[in-house]
């Protein structure tokens, strides 16, 4: 009888809902904000940081700015973005403090893990394109520069290209948390990952084809690692499931 009663007040209405989701957003964007603003007297510092691996193959390790603004658009748009890395920690719990009462409390059990696998598994990600993807890609792409050719990129685009890639690859290690949610959430199962394991090797490479420079170092190395994070989601989405007698137990409940 409690578990029923509990059940009908994690559904709630849709104005009890909307009004949940605008708390949630406005503590997100409190937080990015908050943060963007400690980053700001750090602007230029952050942005030599992330242009350390491009300026490392520029001939004399200089970038160059086509608009007359680009120090001051680039420098901040790039602590802005770099304010919503930061806070993401904070984004994540707020959304799974939004989904959290539609889940079983077994589910529940889940979630704090869940939370810190999928803040762990963005930042690795991140990680992973600037400390492997971005060093591999410059290096290729001076290779192929002509001697007639001055390689200075632009500043703003650099900005662009980079934040672009690394939300790419963070977003992209979430492969495991959003296979385990399919699961939890009844759209597809386990067996049905497994055998449609081909389809995502194939689609991984696609993928990467699309989201990333038009190289195949960086096509590669996006599509391996979501492929091999699909295998942990499936692992995952194992132990999340329990065993049969357990999902079953919960089935029944429910019902």
């Amino acid at each position: 009888m409690a578990d029923e009663q509990q059940e009908k007040l994690a559904e709630g209405t849709l104005l009890s809902h909307l009004v949940e989701l605008r708390s949630r957003l406005f503590k997100m964007l409190a937080a990015v904000f908050v943060v963007f603003l400690g980053l700001l007297p750090f602007a230029r510092e952050i942005f030599n940081f992330v242009a350390a691996p491009l300026i490392s193959v520029v001939p004399n390790g200089e970038l160059i700015a086509l608009s007359p603004v680009s120090p001051l658009t680039a420098t901040i748009a790039l602590s802005f973005y770099i304010a919503i890395f930061i806070s993401m920690p904070v984004i994540l719990y707020q959304l799974w403090a939004f989904v959290a009462p539609g889940l079983y409390r077994k589910e529940k059990r889940f979630a704090f893990p869940m939370l810190g696998t999928s803040i762990v598994l963005f930042y690795v990600g991140m990680a992973f394109a600037y400390f492997v993807l971005f060093p591999l890609i410059f290096a290729f792409v001076s290779t192929f520069t002509p001697d007639s050719v001055n390689y200075q990129p632009d500043m703003t685009q650099y900005v662009s290209f980079v934040m672009m890639v690394v939300l790419v690859f963070g977003l992209a290690f979430e492969t495991p948390i959003a296979t385990v949610l399919l699961v939890s959430t009844g759209i597809t199962s386990v067996e049905k990952l497994g055998k449609a394991r081909p389809y995502v090797f194939l689609g991984a490479f696609v993928v990467g084809m699309l989201l990333t420079p038009p190289d195949v170092i960086s096509q590669t190395l996006l599509a391996v690692p979501v492929y091999l994070l699909y295998e942990l989601g499936i692992l995952m989405s194992r132990l999340f499931q329990g065993k049969p007698e357990e999902a079953e137990a919960v089935s029944t409940e429910s019902s």
